[in-house]
């Protein structure tokens, strides 16, 4: 059996929760002013609180400091290693000089750097077991580049 809302039906639900709502309104008010045994009768009381102003109070910025002023790098002489320098691996009678992940003689080595071959300082220099290191960049190739001694580096007037 299939069942149909009917007009009726539904005028006489909504009737009915409005009798409802009613009755529930009525009881709520007369519950808020009946008298119960052994209270005294209050009367309520709404304070009203004043809204936030619609415009915001100033408040002045804090002043920041001014950034340091950078000292001007020396330029280096001619024949002087610093960075921005291109460097030349030189002296190693063919061998080839290894270039390390870090400064000093124990860091690992990450590949061999062949004589004549160019580099520009890029970081450096660092004390280590008694020499000095340079961070070396391979102007052509980004990913060769790592720690070398100054021992075996000749510094390039012009790249």
């Amino acid at each position: 059996m299939k069942r149909v809302l009917t007009r009726k039906v539904v005028i006489a639900t909504l009737v009915l929760a409005s009798l409802l709502l009613c009755a529930s309104v009525v009881s709520v008010l007369v519950g808020l002013y009946t008298v119960q045994p052994g209270l005294t009768p209050t009367r309520l009381a709404i304070t009203l609180i004043a809204a936030p102003s619609s415009t915001p109070r100033y408040v002045p910025p804090t002043p920041t400091p001014p950034p340091p002023t950078p000292l001007p790098s020396p330029t280096p002489g001619p024949g002087q290693f610093a960075l921005g320098v291109y460097v030349q691996i030189t002296g190693t009678g063919g061998v080839g000089l290894n270039i390390r992940s870090d400064a000093g003689e124990q860091a690992p080595i990450l590949f061999l750097g062949y004589d004549n071959e160019v580099y520009q300082i890029t970081k450096g220099p660092k004390q280590a077991d008694g020499y000095t290191w340079w961070y070396l960049t391979a102007p052509y190739d980004q990913t060769r580049s790592g720690w070398a001694d100054q021992t075996y580096l000749s510094v390039l007037l012009s790249p």
